[in-house]
C-alpha cells in the first residue's frame, strides 16, 4: 500500500465521503416529495449495496490487507492479524451499534407512509429527542463508514468509488429514519431535510479526522491493520443492517436478486480494473 498519499488523492477521496454522506438528504427528499415508498426498489437496491460490500470486504478488501501484513510480519503471522483485525472491526461496528438504543437507532427503518401516522399522543418534545438522538447515531455510524471509503479510495480510486456507492444507497433510508421524527415535532420540512442532511455531514469529518489521527502512525502493518478491520465494518453493516432492512421493505427474493446483481457487477468492475 502506498504510504505517501498525493494531495489530488486525498482529495478524490475526501469527496467520494461528502457523496457518501449527503445521500442522508436523498432520503429526507424521498420522504417528504412522495407520497409512497417504493419498497420494491428500495429493497432490490439495498440488497445491492449489501452484495457490493460483502464481495468488495471479502475478495478485495480482506486480501490486500493481508499482502500488507504478510509484507510486515510474514506468513502465517500475518494472515492471523488480519483475521484478528477483520473480527476486531465487526467488535468495534457491533459495540456502537449495541449502545444505540432502537427506537432511535436510524438503521431501524420507517416508511414514508409514517408520516401520515403520528400517533396524538406522542408529544414533540419526544419526537425532538427521538429526532436527534437519531441524527447523532448517524454520526456516530458514519465515522467508520467513511473511515471506509476514504482509506478505499486512498489505497484504489475503483475501489473507493463502488465502496461510496454501497454505502451512499446503506445511507438514504437513513436519512428517512432521521426525518420522520423531526418533521413530527418541528412542522417543518425545510428544518428536518436541513438536519438530516447535515447529520451526513459526519461521514467526511469523521473520516478525514480519523485518517489523520492515524497518518503519523502509518507503515505496512497499521495500514494492513485499518483495511481488514474495514472489510469487518462492512461485513457487519450487510449482515445486521441492509439485508434486514432489505428484507422488511420488500420481498425476500428481491432482496436476494440485490445481492447477488451487487456481487456480479462488483466483480465484473474489479476485473476490467485488474
Amino acid at each position: 500500500m502506498n504510504i505517501n498519499v498525493p494531495f489530488e488523492t486525498l482529495l478524490f477521496a475526501f469527496g467520494l465521503t461528502v457523496f457518501a454522506g449527503l445521500s442522508t438528504g436523498i432520503g429526507s427528499a424521498i420522504a417528504f416529495f412522495s407520497s409512497r415508498t417504493n419498497t420494491r426498489f428500495l429493497s432490490a437496491s439495498l440488497g445491492f449495496s449489501a452484495g457490493v460490500m460483502i464481495y468488495v470486504s471479502m475478495i478485495e478488501i480482506f486480501v490486500k490487507a493481508k499482502d500488507s501484513l504478510i509484507e510486515a510480519v510474514g506468513d502465517p503471522l500475518g494472515y492471523v492479524y488480519t483475521t484478528l483485525a477483520f473480527f476486531a472491526g465487526i467488535l468495534f461496528i457491533g459495540i456502537i451499534d449495541w449502545l444505540v438504543p432502537n427506537v432511535e437507532n436510524p438503521h431501524e427503518p420507517r416508511m414514508i407512509e409514517d408520516i401520515e401516522e403520528t400517533p396524538e399522543e406522542i408529544k414533540k418534545r419526544n419526537l425532538l429527542r427521538m429526532g436527534m438522538f437519531s441524527a447523532l447515531a448517524i454520526a456516530i455510524h458514519n465515522f467508520p463508514e467513511g473511515l471506509a471509503t476514504f482509506v478505499g479510495a486512498i489505497e484504489d480510486p475503483a475501489l473507493g468509488i463502488s465502496i461510496a456507492v454501497a454505502i451512499a444507497i446503506h445511507n438514504i433510508p437513513e436519512g428517512i429514519a432521521v426525518s420522520v421524527p423531526l418533521y413530527y415535532a418541528t412542522g417543518s420540512r425545510k428544518k428536518a431535510f436541513t438536519l438530516s442532511t447535515l447529520s451526513g455531514l459526519a461521514e467526511p469529518v469523521g473520516a478525514v479526522v480519523g485518517f489523520f489521527i492515524l497518518s503519523q502512525f502509518f507503515n505496512e502493518l497499521t495500514f494492513g491493520l485499518l483495511f481488514a478491520s474495514v472489510a469487518g465494518i462492512m461485513v457487519f453493516i450487510s449482515l445486521d443492517e441492509l439485508l434486514p432492512t432489505a428484507e422488511k421493505y420488500g420481498e425476500h427474493h428481491l432482496a436476494i436478486y440485490g445481492v447477488i446483481s451487487g456481487m456480479a457487477i462488483m466483480a465484473v468492475s474489479l476485473l476490467l480494473f485488474a
